[in-house]
């Protein structure tokens, strides 16, 4: 067990400073704890890394599913460790950000924020795709908000005023400035693409427009060799946008994910409507390289006839926070976005075969079933974290015939973890 976890079971009116010290083990979690650790009543600080990545290496992805522990529960409430995951997880890759209804025409834009990083997603003129940090360049106000139309973008601050293409257009009395070249000084930009529905982008790379790159290619490096079983099961541009929620949860981003990930184990427990349009017999998982498919068939209960799920569902995780669930004429989108250690915010999009668009009664019923399934999550979710953060917590197991998913996430999250 690494140090940091075992502060859980000291009491919690006392703060603490930690020492560069061996990591403690699993077997005797306390062994020799008086020798790291001094009651200082100030602060809690960490002299090097050892310490974090012992609290990584908590988790042994090398060990079968059927033997394996889960993560410890430092993993889901110490704010250094979700610093850690948004350097290493966050901001390397692809991560979905939006849908591209979202900026389907030329001035259209949207913004978002991941961990300390404030983006602008926008068409240009010529209906160009761009991404750029949302952030002025004279003195760091934020520039845009929301979504819409622009033509172009002026800071509420000061009116220096950039074009959809980034470039700075003007910079108010600047008069007698020195040394100073406008070219200089245009947005900094983030690379974007599309694929499918959905809008990309990439923290990690030279940033550049990649609305002419190859969206297979953008599949590949997002999805891996999931992506054609993703296209060719209806994920894709034919459906139309309804409605976005949004929900903040008090837990970690990862709660919610593991939530999503558990085979559907907690579906009769939890979810007793949903369940009784599920055939949860015929419920299989499937893992790719760093995707994950849940699929099952479906049962037409109701006695009204009415059917939203239809004769099969297909859940599909992307990691690292992105759910894509067809189910029926509907697809919902989950994107979980982390806020702290202990709180996210879980955007849910909707879109709906148009043929059912105009049935309203049908739309509504909908959404009113999918969002009692979500208040059943977010209760779950909360009782979960709480846990968590017991001192008669430490790690948990897998249930290997259902879990196999919550699995291949962790390990995923380890391995991202772990490389420098």
């Amino acid at each position: 067990m690494a140090i940091a976890q075992s502060i859980a079971y000291l009491p919690s009116s006392k703060t603490l400073t930690l020492y560069r010290t061996p990591c403690l083990s699993p077997s005797n979690p306390l062994l020799s704890l008086r020798h790291s650790l001094r009651i200082s009543g100030v602060s809690a600080t960490f002299s090097g890394a050892r310490p974090l990545r012992c609290t990584v290496d908590a988790f042994d992805p090398t060990i079968p599913l059927e033997e394996a522990l889960t993560p410890p529960g430092s993993w889901y409430t110490q704010p250094s460790f979700l610093s850690l995951e948004l350097e290493r997880v966050f901001f390397r890759g692809w991560q979905a950000v939006g849908y591209i209804e979202q900026i389907r025409n030329p001035h259209d834009f949207f913004t978002g924020r991941l961990g300390n990083v404030e983006y602008v997603v926008c068409r240009d003129t010529d209906g160009d795709l761009h991404c750029f940090h949302n952030v002025c360049q004279h003195h760091a106000s934020l520039l845009a908000f929301g979504s819409g139309q622009k033509t172009c973008l002026e800071c509420p601050y000061h009116g220096w005023t950039y074009g959809l293409d980034g470039k700075l257009l003007k910079a108010t009395r600047i008069t007698g400035i020195k040394k100073f070249n406008i070219n200089e000084f245009g947005l900094k930009p983030i690379e974007v693409a599309t694929w499918g529905p959905f809008v990309l982008i990439r923290l990690d790379n030279d940033a550049i427009s990649c609305d002419g790159r190859d969206e297979e290619r953008v599949g590949d490096e997002w999805l891996g060799t999931a992506s054609h079983l993703l296209s060719t099961n209806g994920i894709d541009t034919s459906l139309t946008h309804v409605c976005r929620r949004d929900y903040t949860i008090n837990c970690n981003w990862k709660v919610f994910c593991d939530n999503y990930l558990d085979g559907g184990y907690h579906v009769p427990y939890a979810h007793g409507g949903l369940a009784s349009g599920l055939d949860l017999s015929s419920y299989e998982t499937l893992t790719y390289e760093k995707v994950s498919v849940q699929r099952c068939g479906g049962t037409t209960s109701a006695e009204d006839g009415f059917d939203r799920l239809g004769s099969k569902a297909l859940y599909a995780f992307v990691y690292p926070n992105f759910m894509i669930n067809r189910y029926g004429p509907w697809m919902d989108t989950n994107l979980v976005i982390p806020l702290c250690s202990r709180k996210c915010q879980v955007i849910f999009d909707y879109f709906l075969d148009p043929a059912h668009v105009e049935d309203e009664s049908f739309v509504l019923r909908s959404l009113e079933e999918s969002e009692r399934v979500q208040v059943e999550d977010i209760e779950l979710c909360e009782g979960v974290q709480r846990g968590l953060e017991s001192p008669a917590y430490h790690c948990g197991r897998y249930a290997p015939s259902v879990e196999k998913a919550m699995h291949h996430f962790h390990c995923l999250l380890h391995s991202s973890l772990t490389i420098p």
